[in-house]
């Protein structure tokens, strides 16, 4: 995370949004049918987003994130999608949160008892490991099988590492592609912040933040201001409305894949 800031006057987000080309949806064929009063307008094929509309729901979630690091909530941060794994993944990591860059695992949330035992069984190999308890108690060629084992539940579980009961909040990079994790946290009443794109449900999040998904530029650009937020709510500080310069020179190679 950069810590090179400059506060938004009126009118700055917006511009902020477009310079990380935040603006760019998919193509009208592609196009949710909740996300309609989202578009602006089109240019070729491609949906062009209302960033006047975006910015105005991007501070209403960004106040939802200050308020969580004001009660010392636990987020857990959401994004397996190779182009934002290392965003996610680093971001949650600068707020000692959990996350999954990766793959999904069904029923972490709604059978997170089961979860919560993979996680245990992780740390305790590892720990063994780590101790040379594995040396002593097992032959090479069982180390080997759990040196294996370790190496798939720290795939699927170690952004999870150390969270022992469910999150407060689940921030998410694409809703559409984090379906699953988004149906989840909706049964059990766990609010979600989405970054999503044009081709997401907009009834399925309670704090949507409406923008390019799939470019690296404006998924940190949100990443960062939700990072910013939230230290902002837990050191007490009152929630301004800030950008951090990360925005490239154009925006000519923001297109969504």
């Amino acid at each position: 995370m950069t810590d090179t800031k400059t506060e938004v006057k009126k009118g700055g987000l917006v511009e902020a949004l477009f310079n990380v080309g935040a603006h760019l949806g998919y193509s009208r064929a592609r196009r949710h049918a909740s996300m309609k009063n989202m578009i602006f307008g089109n240019k070729g094929k491609t949906d062009i987003i209302d960033l006047a509309e975006s910015a105005r729901l991007l501070e209403e979630s960004l106040e939802f994130v200050r308020s969580l690091g004001a009660s010392g909530k636990m987020v857990l941060f959401v994004g397996g999608k190779p182009e934002v794994r290392d965003i996610v993944r680093s971001a949650a990591e600068s707020l000692s949160m959990p996350y999954v860059a990766g793959r999904w695992i069904g029923g972490t949330l709604t059978n997170f008892s089961e979860i919560k035992k993979r996680i245990k069984r992780l740390a305790d190999l590892s720990s063994d490991r780590d101790a040379g308890t594995l040396a002593k108690k097992y032959t090479k060629k069982e180390r080997v099988l759990i040196d294996r084992e370790i190496a798939r539940l720290e795939e699927n579980f170690g952004g999870l590492a150390g969270m022992e009961n469910l999150p407060h909040a689940l921030l998410v990079v694409d809703t559409r592609a984090e379906a699953i994790a988004v149906k989840e946290a909706n049964d059990l009443g766990i609010p979600v912040v989405g970054i999503m794109n044009s081709d997401c449900d907009l009834s399925k999040v309670q704090h949507p933040i409406i923008g390019n998904d799939a470019a690296r530029t404006s998924v940190r650009f949100f990443i960062d201001e939700a990072v910013r937020s939230f230290r902002a709510g837990a050191s007490g500080a009152v929630a301004k409305s800030e950008i951090i310069n990360t925005q490239p020179k154009t925006a000519g190679n923001t297109s969504p894949a």
